[in-house]
């Protein structure tokens, strides 16, 4: 899953304002060998600038609409509002991204289930509760980061199925990055395989990320060795999407560690 990123403050420093610009970024990864890509408007970054559903719309739909167009591989919207993806749907999205695992937004569901497109919940614990009245969560001072993430995906699971989304149509993203600390973002991905309990495809998102920063004190731009790691690592503990910048060098190691982990299969 290659990236699209639609806001100038991303982490990552490649969020990009022009149409053209990121259609032209988007041939040149399915080009490189994206299976798909993502497309968002706001930045998941920490604290990041509030965007309006209207900027956010303004931002994701007109490049939308010349992806689906333009390119043969499905195209993921990365939103956490309902209304952006019902548009987002509109102009020929066929996936839906949830930051939030339908903690803000259950709407997302009913979007997936109406629509009959894949949806890919993530667990988020950047805030502290809102998985159910009364229940409150601190992921930092939890004792075990993976019972945690299992809790919360399964939650998301359960919401989306009883709101119409079909098992098959599931997927679910531990969330790296969002609200974990480094050691346990390590964690995760060295126990990525506990997961596989959920019975549903894995999706992770390591690229460029702050734990990457915190072992090798590099910015993001120089981050590439260190996804790779993630990358492979996360394949060989039972990933089975990855979400990443840097198509051309990910799409390599993906199909090396593939070549290794699922020749068999």
């Amino acid at each position: 899953m290659g990236i699209i990123n639609l806001s100038p403050d991303s982490f990552s420093g490649d969020g990009v304002s022009d149409v053209e610009v990121a259609v032209a970024q988007a041939q040149r990864m399915v080009a490189e060998g994206a299976d798909i890509l993502d497309v968002g408007g706001e930045s998941t970054r920490p604290n990041p600038v509030p965007v309006s559903i209207d900027e956010e719309i303004k931002r994701v739909i007109p490049v939308i609409e010349r992806l689906v167009a333009e390119l043969a591989v499905p195209i993921s919207v990365d939103t956490g509002k309902s209304e952006v993806a019902r548009r987002a749907l509109e102009a020929g999205a066929a996936m839906l991204n949830d930051q939030w695992g339908l903690k803000k937004d259950p709407g997302l569901a009913e979007l997936a289930a109406e629509n009959g497109v894949p949806v890919i919940l993530m667990s988020n614990q950047r805030d502290k509760g809102g998985y159910d009245e009364g229940v409150q969560r601190d992921i930092a001072l939890y004792e075990d980061v993976m019972a945690e993430i299992t809790f919360s995906l399964r939650h998301s699971l359960e919401l989306a199925l009883r709101l119409g989304v079909p098992l098959e149509n599931i997927i679910l993203d531990p969330g790296i990055g969002f609200g974990k600390t480094w050691q346990q973002e390590l964690e995760i991905i060295r126990r990525l395989g506990e997961l596989k309990t959920l019975a549903r495809p894995l999706l992770i998102g390591t690229s460029r990320k702050s734990f990457i920063k915190m072992v090798l004190d590099l910015p993001p731009d120089q981050r590439v060795e260190g996804t790779a790691a993630t990358v492979a690592i996360s394949i060989a503990n039972g990933a089975d999407i990855v979400r990443v910048h840097d198509v051309k060098q990910m799409v390599r190691v993906c199909r090396m560690s593939d070549a290794i982990v699922r020749s068999s299969q």
